[in-house]
């Protein structure tokens, strides 16, 4: 375990900014915007400001603002943050950050949190400076080893009892923590995911006419929100694109930019998460080409839910109404349910102070 700075080559610097100038536009099919994919003004747009008005080193300061350190475990370079607490008895929380996303997505937690915890947020492998060794490992980066690499993480940390926290991959990972080493995690906190349909006989019974309505609504709008195909596409052949995002800064940037798009509703009216933090984002996958490497969360992990477990509690800040809530009963130990409401799918980019006040409520009642 050794301390680490991010320091990226002026040469990589440059080399984006070549790339940027000397983009080779598509022309822009017809029909409505955003309805075949990005528009191709509105990208124009967002890559000249990111290569005349979005700044990196700037970026690159805040986040060496905050501790962090790499160390390799299963074979695996892991990076991570580890910003301690003035409270020396406060209580250690790991916290895992989302797809299409990176550590920049905890730039608006760190600070607040660790007024409160001890926390350690890594890069999941094959994200940012976690990179995938060469050649790759052949034994599949599932929810499962992530959650064992998180906990010998822990364990080189000196922490034997510790909080768990997670959104979108993380809300996979946290609980396998959970249910693996129950004797370690003292609960789990996520933004949703729990309480889904699953199709098992009598899944709907004990449920009210208007709760069956709300969960069928959501089952039916994620059946047919395949929007662009991604998801399956990613689970079957996600080494295709990865030729692209790895050449192009531009192809990673109107991919990333598409997923937020169907998570978040972003266009050029209504950009929920600041401009340039979600520039950080891209030009973390572009400076480390992790844009290919990321996908494994959809191609070992099919499910894409969060698993079931009452190893530990379980808290939700986003859960949606009671009807998800009492379906996640069943086989959840769920102490802490809130139906928080935010149009953006990256919360802690777009909504972090709800998002701390809830992770402080939860991990409080179980002191």
């Amino acid at each position: 375990m050794r301390p680490f700075t991010i320091d990226i080559p002026q040469a990589d610097l440059d080399d984006l900014q070549d790339r940027l100038s000397r983009t080779r536009w598509p022309a822009a099919l017809p029909g409505e915007q955003w309805s075949r994919g990005v528009p191709v003004p509105y990208l124009q747009d967002l890559v000249a400001h990111w290569r005349d008005g979005y700044r990196w080193r700037e970026w690159e300061r805040r986040l060496n603002a905050f501790p962090q350190f790499v160390d390799e475990i299963d074979g695996q370079q892991v990076h991570f943050f580890h910003v301690r607490s003035a409270n020396e008895d406060a209580l250690p929380l790991i916290i895992t950050h989302s797809w299409p996303n990176s550590i920049a997505e905890f730039l608006n937690l760190l600070g607040p949190l660790s007024e409160t915890f001890h926390v350690v947020a890594p890069s999941l492998p094959g994200f940012g400076f976690s990179p995938f060794p060469e050649p790759a490992d052949e034994r599949p980066w599932s929810v499962e080893r992530v959650a064992r690499t998180w906990a010998e993480l822990m364990s080189r940390l000196g922490y034997d009892r510790y909080g768990a926290h997670g959104n979108d991959a993380g809300a996979l990972v946290s609980p396998q923590l959970g249910a693996l080493f129950p004797e370690h995690v003292v609960g789990v906190h996520i933004t949703g995911g729990v309480g889904m349909l699953t199709g098992a006989p009598g899944e709907l019974e004990g449920l009210s006419e208007e709760e069956r309505a709300s969960v069928a609504w959501l089952a039916d709008m994620l059946a047919g929100s395949g929007g662009s195909g991604y998801a399956p596409y990613l689970a079957a052949r996600p080494q295709t694109l990865s030729f692209g995002w790895s050449d192009s800064p531009v192809a990673q940037l109107a991919y990333l930019v598409e997923r937020f798009r169907e998570f978040d509703g972003w266009q050029p009216d209504h950009e929920p998460i600041e401009r340039d933090l979600v520039l950080t984002n891209a030009s973390l996958y572009w400076l480390t080409n992790t844009g290919g490497s990321s996908s494994w969360t959809y191609y070992e992990n099919a499910a894409g839910m969060p698993i079931d477990q009452s190893a530990v509690p379980t808290g939700v800040s986003h859960g949606g109404s009671s009807a998800f809530r009492r379906l996640a009963e069943r086989h959840n130990d769920i102490v802490h349910w809130e139906d928080l409401e935010h149009p953006s799918h990256m919360l802690a980019m777009a909504a972090p102070e709800p998002l701390v006040a809830d992770i402080r409520r939860f991990f409080a009642a179980l002191s």
